[in-house]
């Protein structure tokens, strides 16, 4: 039953994200709106975590299933992306390093951050004792 709830919860941000894009014409899909949407939520405590919790952890646990009907699509138009296999590669290759380095530089920028602000906490702490 909690299941189907998270399902309800998540597909009705889905639908109204959806007609957000629809109403508004937007360049952008329904489906990042929602996730902007859902983000935008989650973040504000408008709906907790615990409420999105069970199916998140389960789309993530099968994820590897989602990707079949892509793998298949690609393996049945292979013959018309022959001539630019070499551009597609060199992309995937170039847009991994991108992904890597701005994780990385991202992950470097938070955590010099949060020691710096542990650093000026126990400058504190020892002032206040």
């Amino acid at each position: 039953m909690k299941f189907f709830r998270e399902s309800i919860l998540l597909l009705s941000i889905y639908f109204v994200s959806e007609i957000i894009s629809k109403l508004l014409n937007l360049p952008v899909p329904g489906s990042i709106i929602g996730m902007i949407l859902l983000f935008v939520l989650l973040t504000s405590n408008i709906i907790k975590i615990e409420k999105v919790e069970n199916l998140a952890n389960f789309f993530l646990d099968h994820l590897a299933f989602f990707f079949i009907p892509a793998s298949v699509g690609l393996m049945t138009s292979f013959a018309s992306l022959k001539g630019s296999i070499f551009k597609i590669i060199l992309l995937c290759i170039l847009t991994t390093i991108i992904v890597i380095s701005v994780t990385g530089l991202t992950v470097q920028f938070i955590c010099n951050r949060k020691s710096i602000k542990e650093v000026k906490k126990n400058k504190i702490n020892k002032k206040g004792a």
